[in-house]
């Protein structure tokens, strides 16, 4: 492998406002401005029925989640009176409070709340059955608590009024949807900024582009250039567009776009790809792909295509919420019906069927998973797992096969020493290695930066260089104590008809560089993208719980497979692009397999976003992290292990709290009905306590959640 060297990067940095306008100008080129099509969010990747679009408009998640957290509070604020004028709960802590107006104010109250607190669920249910689908899950949630919270409400203004008789809702109400909005709001909190990834991908773009016209060079807008236009790339920037070069030569770093861990050298009639950054030299580029053709682009399609098809996951909540929306309307339908029909009166009948549709939609339904969520998301983030997804993370028990990225992922992503030797008399390693390191130091060459890693680490003393110059291409020169010392690739020293050892390739991983004074071979340093150390744990670990393992790279196959070898994974794939490792995901999918795949750069956020689970090293580009479903907080491989034991214990708790949040019902249901009429009728108040009792058993046995896994060993 060539070595080559990087200067500093030293270009202009855009201003903020300027980055925000090319981000906007970007997205509208690629399809995704904030008028483009809308990207469906049901239910936050579940339960609201509202679309919400992407892009720079302001139509975000973050805005979503902001008007969730502030109608609650102000709903909140404005459910304390209600509560407390209300006659039952008043007689259930043991005081009066009653003056003028008070059930007019209670009425204005209550209706401000249903209508500014319960929009959110009223809009949902109309996008849920404009939406519907075959099977329970539709309508969900929102049809759930629209139809329960409209019912309350309808029903206490008739009370209220003198239409009917009994006692009103408002308290259950005001509550109901309190705890709704809360719950949601947590739930929302819990996923957000899958969308942002796309804007984090087209950051990487500069804004403008010094294009060539007849021999001078002026600053323009990236998005004015053309297919044909001439650039210039100039040492550290970022490439603009897709291109050919066509004069001039430099190592280019595309490791976050390709997974290619060694720069690669660009030469005339090369491809070069936008978002790379550019080595030491300067490039002349033709523009050959821009817009949608761009393979930036193109990984910003793949990455939003693979989360809008995610984002359709079914959770536990919905389908639960769809059945418990069938049973709710159906029986109280029938008892409006039948007790009608037995000549009770339609007081009567209405106040057992609104009765029936309130006791269906408990409280708990709507902490029970985002409680849970909660309490999952704190433990894990300790045990190094961020959680984003919480769907994901639900389903993370399903794992039966792990696909790793290689750079970055499994090793560290930068270059360590991993052997030296000297072959001129009267040199020792360490003066091998202090000598190269303070050439390399003047470099920000990964193969460099590595060198003087490892010359710190050992605390080495570095001599005095002077007359430094780039071997373009090549390597690096400079004078030492009077000697003239060179660091070069092997291309040099055939060049020179200089012999190259023949221990110096040990492996496939490796890339050499050789130490010449005055041109005379006095040794060579050996340096890998160092495996990291608990690699090859996390391997074992997740076959032994039955899942395979597998590596997707685009570094070369030789390399991959000594990587591969060392970690006796079951399988690998090099060479790939984003595109090929989104197929690879896709077939094993196909397959069968219930694939997670964990990754760290731009080139894995398409294969993130497909995948059943996708998960982020730490340590890696915002891009992958924003994409990833589940981050590993301290880049350990080994955390990963944590991730199907964590899942089966949430998800165990998520279907006890189902229970208990929805189990009731077998007996509150019936009896709000009136099924043992007239030796017993559920009663409103009775109801709220069962209500309450259920969410209170919720909270309780989410708590053991921490216990479980706060014991779970790392």
């Amino acid at each position: 492998m060539e070595h080559h060297h990087h200067h500093p990067d030293h270009h202009k940095p855009e201003p903020p406002a300027e980055k925000q306008r090319s981000v906007a100008r970007a997205l509208q080129h690629i399809g995704h401005d904030g008028h483009s099509g809308p990207l469906d969010h049901r239910a936050h990747q579940g339960s609201t029925g509202m679309k919400q679009k992407h892009g720079h408009a302001g139509h975000d998640h973050g805005a979503m989640i902001a008007d969730f957290l502030r109608r609650f509070w102000i709903c909140l604020v404005l459910s304390v009176p209600v509560v407390a004028l209300s006659m039952m709960f008043q007689d259930v802590a043991g005081y009066h409070l009653d003056f003028p107006y008070r059930e007019p104010l209670v009425v204005v109250l209550a209706t401000i709340i249903y209508v500014y607190g319960g929009w959110p669920f009223l809009t949902g249910m109309v996008g849920e059955l404009r939406t519907r689908q075959p099977g329970p899950s539709r309508p969900g949630m929102m049809t759930l608590v629209a139809v329960a919270i409209t019912a309350a409400y309808v029903y206490s203004v008739a009370v209220s009024v003198g239409w009917l008789r009994g006692m009103d809702f408002f308290w259950e109400l005001a509550t109901l949807i309190d705890i709704m909005l809360l719950g949601h709001y947590l739930e929302m909190k819990s996923v957000a900024g899958a969308s942002r990834s796309l804007e984090l991908i087209v950051q990487m773009l500069p804004a403008e582009a010094h294009k060539v016209e007849g021999g001078t060079v002026k600053d323009v807008k990236v998005d004015v250039l053309s297919v044909g236009d001439v650039v210039l790339i100039r040492p550290g920037e970022r490439i603009p567009t897709d291109g050919e070069v066509i004069e001039g030569g430099s190592a280019v770093n595309e490791s976050m776009l390709t997974g290619e861990s060694v720069p690669v050298e660009k030469k005339q009639r090369d491809s070069v790809i936008a978002g790379a950054v550019n080595g030491e030299g300067s490039l002349t580029v033709r523009v050959t792909h821009k817009g949608e053709d761009s393979y930036l682009n193109k990984v910003v399609r793949m990455v939003e295509e693979a989360q809008n098809a995610k984002s359709q996951t079914q959770t536990l909540a919905d389908r639960a919420a769809g059945w418990l929306t069938l049973i709710s309307l159906t029986v109280g339908v029938l008892t409006l019906i039948v007790w009608l029909a037995v000549g009770k009166e339609p007081s009567f009948a209405i106040e057992r069927m609104v009765t029936v549709m309130v006791t269906a939609c408990p409280h708990a339904l709507g902490v029970a998973i985002p409680l849970v969520v909660a309490i999952s998301t704190v433990i894990s983030a300790q045990k190094g797992l961020l959680i984003r997804n919480r769907t994901a993370f639900e389903e993370s028990r399903k794992i039966t096969a792990m696909v790793f990225d290689k750079t970055g992922t499994l090793t560290e992503g930068e270059f360590g020493v991993t052997r030296m030797s000297v072959l001129q008399p009267g040199l020792d390693k360490t003066a091998l290695l202090s000598t190269a390191a303070a050439l390399e130091q003047q470099s920000q060459h990964p193969i460099a930066q590595g060198i003087v890693r490892e010359a710190n680490k050992r605390g080495l003393h570095l001599p005095e260089v002077s007359d430094f110059q780039s071997i373009t291409g090549k390597g690096v020169s400079a004078t030492v104590d009077g000697a003239t010392v060179r660091i070069v690739s092997p291309r040099y020293l055939q060049e020179k008809g200089i012999q190259l050892p023949q221990d110096a390739y040990g492996s496939e991983a490796e890339t050499v560089v050789f130490v010449l004074i005055n041109e005379q071979l006095a040794g060579y340093v050996a340096l890998a993208d160092r495996i990291r150390e608990d690699s090859r744990e996390a391997a074992r670990r997740l076959q032994q719980a039955g899942i395979k393992v597998y590596m997707a790279t685009g570094d070369n196959q030789k390399v991959a497979d000594a990587v591969a070898k060392k970690l006796g994974l079951d399988g690998v794939y090099a060479e790939v692009l984003p595109d090929q490792k989104v197929n690879i995901v896709k077939d094993l999918q196909r397959q069968g397999q219930f694939v997670a795949m964990t990754g760290d750069g731009v080139n894995d956020a398409p294969a993130l976003a497909q995948a059943n689970v996708g998960i982020a090293v730490g340590s890696g580009t915002d891009v992958a992290a924003e994409t990833a479903d589940i981050i590993l907080v301290n880049s350990k491989p080994t955390d990963i292990t944590n991730l199907v034991e964590f899942g089966r214990t949430t998800y165990r708790k998520m279907i006890q709290n189902l229970f208990w949040a929805t189990g009731y019902n077998v007996i509150a249901i019936p009896l709000a009905a009136g099924v043992l009429y007239p030796n017993f009728v559920l009663s409103p108040a009775i109801g709220a306590v069962l209500m309450s009792a259920s969410t209170v058993i919720v909270a309780l046995n989410a708590q053991l959640l921490k216990r479980s896994m706060a014991d779970h060993k790392q």
